[in-house]
């Protein structure tokens, strides 16, 4: 199953880029063997002063074709490591070709484009700034793939 990351701006070279790569390096690499990658990342135009609504509308021409779709949003659901990678294994599982993981710029994303989601994912209540977002949701990924290879990386 291959996995976009859906993205609003471009994130320049320096240790958030470094880490997302990494991290996503990791994830190919541990999760081909399991069905899981490869992990791209689309980069939208940051809309200042079309608000979130504009961003919409790339993030919408971003998405593959069927894919299965995730928004990343505070009021989604909050899950364990654990949880979030059995939730990957069952989507790969259901035969989904694609996953979509879309992650709003400093508006957050669309109502009309969280309505579309199939899923809603939160890092918890607080609201994180959606550079940093990339980089733990990078981490989450390998971290997923880690466990379902029963790997050492996570320890419960």
């Amino acid at each position: 199953m291959r996995v976009t990351l859906c993205v609003v701006g471009r994130l320049r070279a320096g240790p958030e880029r470094d880490l997302i790569d990494d991290y996503l390096t990791r994830f190919d690499r541990t999760g081909r063997a399991l069905g899981l990658g490869p992990a791209s990342v689309i980069e939208v135009e940051d809309k200042k002063g079309g608000g979130s609504a504009a961003e919409a509308v790339l993030l919408r021409k971003s998405i593959p074709d069927g894919a299965f779709l995730v928004t990343m949003d505070e009021r989604g659901r909050v899950m364990t490591s654990p949880e979030f990678a059995n939730k990957l294994a069952g989507w790969r599982d259901n035969s989904q070709r694609d996953l979509a993981i879309v992650i709003g710029g400093a508006d957050g994303i669309a109502p009309e484009l969280r309505a579309e989601a199939d899923f809603s994912l939160s890092f918890g209540k607080m609201v994180w700034p959606h550079m940093l977002a990339r980089v733990m949701l990078s981490e989450q990924l390998y971290r997923a793939a880690t466990i379902l290879s029963g790997g050492p990386y996570h320890r419960a």
